[in-house]
């Protein structure tokens, strides 16, 4: 595996972290701000400087490179397999109906089964990707891993882009089949928040809208658990999220809280949230939010039997608000965990995909890190 990463702020050259050389049809990952995505003359630019054939374009709330976090900025990094083959997939929601699990289902269709290894989704980040997930699942080997992201659009929650080959735009779901004998991938994720107040029970709910808590108007639950710290809504509800456990499952998931529906005193989550489910708030810490990205790593990292020579790491804008001049820590605790060569990319996203840990089933989670360690 030949990797070469790259990174610039607007009109800036192009800074190298390893020496430029022309790769052989490498996977290209382009992160980036959206407004810098929606600049052709970027766009011309990033394909000028990597002209390769399997580019891969999605807006980010802040990018991961190399240990470092970076705001306002494109980061690539191309990677060329060397023992292995990847083949890449794209979709758009409106297509379907705007259902994702019709749209998971003609995707994974697209792609051959033989000696499929891994799949890594880059979304739209405003969808429902819970209903992806099951799309992608509904024909797959559960052998198979899935793990990716959500693109995000910073603090905004205006609009992601994403896109193949194509210039970036909304509604566009990137698969990219991993395939070989030879390659050898694991993952894992973990937030690092803890749980504060009673549970309690959702009682009334469509998809990602909570409307009562325990009987009562959820929005009202939610200010009254907070109490002072209900001053700062809308923008605080990012740094407190809510523990959610499904009927009949043991581990809960987090659920950032996008908006708050004063009208119907209403909560509106970044994913599904059923009825009668158990709901529970979450607050953390900067140094509880970096013990769970080392955690993630650590699970990731468990009975590998080869070094990773890249990490993917997709963690959430909810995080990056909370560590705020910090966020920059925790990939920097990654690597150090990871040790040795192993190179990362990543960026800040509105959901992350991943199992907790290898032997897990994915989801849809919030305020999490998410790492993906690939080797050839």
């Amino acid at each position: 595996m030949k990797i070469i990463q790259a990174f610039k702020n607007g009109a800036e050259d192009w800074h190298y972290l390893q020496e430029k050389v022309q790769l052989q049809n490498p996977l290209v990952f382009v992160f980036g701000d959206r407004y810098l995505l929606e600049d052709e003359r970027m766009i011309l630019n990033i394909r000028k400087e990597f002209n390769y054939e399997n580019i891969i374009f999605g807006s980010s709330s802040g990018e991961i490179l190399d240990g470092t976090m970076k705001d306002i900025s494109i980061s690539v990094t191309a990677i060329e397999l060397e023992k292995s083959t990847f083949v890449i997939e794209r979709e758009n929601i409106s297509n379907f109906n705007m259902q994702p699990d019709l749209l998971g289902k003609a995707l994974l269709d697209k792609l051959p089964k033989e000696k499929l290894k891994h799949l890594f989704v880059l979304s739209d980040g405003l969808l429902n990707a819970k209903k992806l997930i099951e799309g992608l699942e509904s024909n797959l080997n559960n052998k198979i891993g899935i793990t990716g992201g959500l693109c995000g659009d910073d603090a905004r929650f205006e609009k992601t882009l994403s896109s193949f080959n194509e210039n970036p735009k909304t509604g566009e779901i990137v698969l990219i089949g991993l395939y070989g004998d030879s390659l050898e991938v694991s993952y894992a994720s973990a937030g690092g928040w803890f749980p504060f107040g009673p549970v309690r029970k959702i009682t009334k709910s469509r998809d990602n809208i909570i409307f009562e808590i325990d009987n009562k108007p959820a929005l009202d639950v939610y200010k009254n658990h907070l109490a002072h710290r209900a001053i700062g809504l809308p923008s605080a509800s990012l740094s407190f999220p809510l523990n959610i456990t499904r009927e009949g499952e043991k581990l809960p998931l987090v659920r950032t809280i996008l908006g708050l529906d004063e009208l119907q005193k209403a909560l509106i989550l970044a994913g599904d949230a059923p009825e009668n489910a158990k709901v529970q708030l979450l607050m953390a810490s900067v140094d509880a939010i970096i013990d769970g990205a080392q955690l993630a790593t650590e699970l990731a990292m468990k009975n590998r039997e080869k070094k990773a020579e890249i990490a993917i790491l997709v963690s959430c804008i909810g995080r990056k608000l909370v560590m705020n001049k910090r966020a920059g820590e925790e990939s920097q605790y990654i690597k150090e965990t990871l040790g040795g060569p192993t190179i990362m990319t990543g960026f800040y996203s509105y959901g992350q995909l991943a199992p907790f840990d290898k032997n897990g089933k994915t989801n849809l989670h919030n305020q999490t890190m998410a790492v993906t360690l690939i080797s050839e």
